[in-house]
């Protein structure tokens, strides 16, 4: 049985007979609309997201296999709380809140990349995301929302396996992010116009002296890196400059 394997990066839920499938399914002869259909239903959890799509094709008897890759599970995370990025201070700001049906909908995603042994431990592998993303379960920092499923707070969902949430938990979770939001913003403003000054007051001073300050501050890295004067870099060949001693010129008498 001769087989030949398509992969292609597709947008979730919007495969097309458009490139770059269609060309390259159509010289194998399979029922691209069928192929494209089942891509669409694979993968429509993932829209808006680019995922990693594989198609075996046999190339006798045109019968094909779709398999589907998942992003990382930062990203699906990222995804559901609507945010771009996660938090540069994990443990003191928070970008975002997640229900535990969200949660559960990203374990479910991603089941079989996770190692534990049940759903239940896989649910808990992707809070254990949360945690470094500073992203909140349930309104508790992430940390404390893996002693509430130790608990069985969540069973009965995470049984069922529910991932849908209601109109009116939709509206307060996106009251909650912009809310958050604004906070961080305000923080970021806060910490900027500290390391404007503090660069200030050390103009001249060693850019060492003037990063170990910023940082004394407890500014976040990301600030210090944008404010930080940047150390000058030697090229190789200034520096063998340096080293050369001066040549004396020869005197003709």
């Amino acid at each position: 049985m001769a087989t030949q394997d398509v992969e292609a990066l597709i947008e979730g839920g919007k495969a097309s007979a458009a490139p770059p499938l269609g060309p390259a399914l159509g010289p194998l002869g399979v029922n691209i609309g069928a192929v494209i259909a089942e891509i669409n239903k694979k993968t429509g959890d993932f829209k808006g997201m680019q995922v990693p799509v594989t198609v075996k094709v046999d190339t006798d008897s045109k019968e094909f296999t779709i398999s589907i890759g998942t992003p990382p599970a930062s990203a699906l995370i990222k995804k559901e709380a609507g945010v771009n990025k996660g938090s540069g201070k994990a443990k003191e700001d928070f970008v975002a809140d997640l229900k535990i049906e969200q949660i559960i909908k990203v374990a479910k995603m991603k089941e079989d990349a996770l190692m534990g042994a049940t759903f239940k431990a896989k649910v808990k592998e992707v809070v254990g995301t949360c945690v470094s993303m500073g992203v909140m379960v349930e309104g508790v920092p992430a940390k404390e929302a893996f002693k509430m499923i130790d608990d069985g707070n969540f069973d009965e969902k995470i049984k069922a396996r529910k991932t849908e949430l209601s109109a009116e938990e939709i509206k307060e979770q996106e009251e909650e992010r912009k809310h958050m939001q604004e906070e961080l913003k305000d923080k970021r403003e806060q910490f900027e116009t500290e390391a404007k000054r503090i660069v200030a007051e050390m103009a001249g001073k060693d850019n060492k002296d003037i990063r170990a300050k910023l940082k004394e501050a407890q500014l976040p890295e990301e600030i210090i890196n944008q404010f930080a004067p940047k150390e000058e870099v030697k090229k190789e060949g200034d520096a063998k400059k340096e080293e050369k001693p001066a040549e004396k010129k020869k005197v003709i008498k």
